[in-house]
């Protein structure tokens, strides 16, 4: 009996070691690697001006001039239409004038009323560079007014028009051709319309 288990002991520790040696054997094995890659990305941006930039306009980029327009006296009035260009290489917004003086040859003050007051242009024009807004201004060059001369010329020939700009300095606009502005210099300007 002794002899009968010392023999199935030995069977079985011959199983196990067969089977041990199965696996110890040249089978083969899997390994997982698990690796992270990072990758960097460069974007370059390229930024250009347009030339309708929205920064207000200024004196040094726009020039001037204040001229009779054509075909328009009638009943002792005449309309010469205010017109400022871009004269940069920069576009800009044209955010109006606070005010305009007539000047005499000498460049002297004349006197000047501005209607509507405080505001002369087209606010918000954009002006690429060699564009241009202009706003038309009727007036009495004949008709005195109260605190004209009442007789001869009503006011001294006015030769050019400076204009301050919102967006900072002020334009010299010379006046094509030079007139008096009766009823003590005042302008009339409709920002609703250009001629």
């Amino acid at each position: 009996m002794a002899g009968r288990r010392a023999g199935a002991g030995l069977a079985l520790a011959a199983v196990a070691l067969s089977a041990a040696g199965c696996g110890l054997g040249g089978g083969s094995s899997t390994k997982t690697v698990t690796s992270t890659v990072t990758r960097t990305v460069t974007v370059t941006r390229t930024v250009t001006q347009s030339a309708n930039s929205t920064s207000a306009c200024t004196s040094d980029q726009l020039s001037g001039t204040f001229a009779v327009v054509q075909g328009s006296g009638a009943a002792g009035q005449i309309s010469y239409a205010l017109k400022l260009t871009n004269t940069s290489g920069t576009g800009c917004t044209f955010n109006g004038a606070s005010t305009a003086q007539l000047l005499s040859a000498s460049g002297s003050p004349l006197p000047t009323r501005i209607e509507p007051a405080g505001g002369v242009g087209l606010v918000g024009a954009q002006l690429s560079p060699g564009t241009s807004t202009t706003v038309p201004a009727r007036f009495s060059p004949s008709v005195p007014g109260t605190g004209d001369s009442q007789s001869g010329v009503c006011q001294p020939k006015a030769y050019s028009l400076a204009v301050t700009l919102n967006g900072g300095g002020t334009v010299n606009a010379p006046i094509k051709p030079p007139t008096s502005v009766c009823e003590r210099g005042t302008l009339n300007f409709d920002s609703s319309q250009t001629p």
